[in-house]
């Protein structure tokens, strides 16, 4: 039986891809109505599944390899239904656990710069760092709104996905190797953030990659590749702290015990798994080039256009 929360709709070949809620069905909806909110996807997803499915996540969402590309791939490999609204909270909780605690110097630092400044101490550091962030999100969040208008269900085609990460993956390379590196996140201006965060709007097409597209334009500016990552990074928080809090929220209030551990524990996996990542790519990128992620982007582009889409 469909899930009252989880709608679908199938592709040939049979990959399935959820659609949002029809009206009433939501899980404040179901609340308000004295009906226990349950997401029979996620609570039909056996353990061995929660824990791949996080790793996966966990691994891919800041590497600039596409997350989206993955959660296309596994579920079709193993023959797995889609793991549900529920699991797709959890491991952005986990990942954002994760670069939270990774970069606390810079959160700190921006936290610290705003107080001193609505103090009057003037305006540091830290407090141009975070208006950088926040000017940086600002043209995904209306891009963001217009496309859920436009299209409620987003573009979810195997096809974009496969193109999009073959082909954002060579303009990686391009980029990368071509670009000079005379630059540092300190040295960023307004009008360069500006052009990192409206990139973020590519993102909004699957497969693109958030992290791989934000990097690319820091490339393309000068900047070096460990800083690119870190300031896609610090971008990548407000993205997921509102993609994930309202509906978390509600999540909560429904009150379903089980349905909390299982996240948990997807979350818990996402994180450990986010972290270890993080610090690879990192200490990866201070010494090295983006190549290795450019070689994997087009295999997995290669393998999604022939043998999925």
């Amino acid at each position: 039986m469909e899930s009252p929360h989880r709608r679908f709709f199938r592709r040939p070949g049979g990959v399935e891809f959820p659609l949002p809620p029809a009206p009433g069905t939501g899980i404040k909806s179901r609340a308000a109505s004295g009906t226990p909110y349950r997401d029979e996807s996620a609570l039909s997803v056996p353990l061995l599944h929660i824990a791949i499915l996080a790793l996966v996540q966990g691994i891919t969402e800041f590497l600039p390899i596409s997350s989206s590309g993955h959660l296309v791939l596994v579920p079709h490999l193993l023959k797995w239904a889609d793991q549900g609204l529920v699991m797709d909270i959890a491991v952005h909780v986990g990942t954002l656990g994760a670069v939270v605690l990774y970069l606390h110097k810079d959160i700190a630092a921006m936290l610290n710069g705003l107080w001193r400044m609505l103090k009057g101490r003037g305006v540091d550091a830290g407090a141009r760092l975070a208006f950088f962030v926040i000017l940086g999100t600002l043209p995904v969040v209306a891009a963001g709104y217009a496309l859920n208008t436009l299209m409620p269900g987003g573009i979810r085609s195997v096809q974009v996905i496969g193109w999009t990460t073959l082909g954002f993956g060579v303009l990686l390379w391009l980029v990368d190797r071509y670009s000079v590196t005379v630059r540092r996140m300190e040295h960023l201006g307004w009008i360069d953030v500006a052009l990192i965060g409206a990139s973020q709007c590519l993102a909004l097409i699957p497969g693109t990659s958030r992290s791989g597209i934000t990097m690319t334009v820091g490339r393309w500016l000068g900047m070096e590749r460990s800083d690119s990552a870190r300031f896609s990074m610090l971008l990548s928080i407000p993205a997921i702290i509102g993609a994930g809090t309202l509906t978390g929220l509600e999540l909560y209030q429904a009150g379903d015990a089980v349905l909390l551990a299982e996240a948990g524990t997807a979350a818990a996996l996402s994180f450990a798994a986010a972290l270890v990542a993080i610090a690879l790519m990192m200490a990866w990128l201070k010494r090295a080039s983006f190549t290795p992620f450019v070689l994997y982007r087009i295999a997995l582009g290669v393998f999604l256009l022939a043998f999925i889409a």
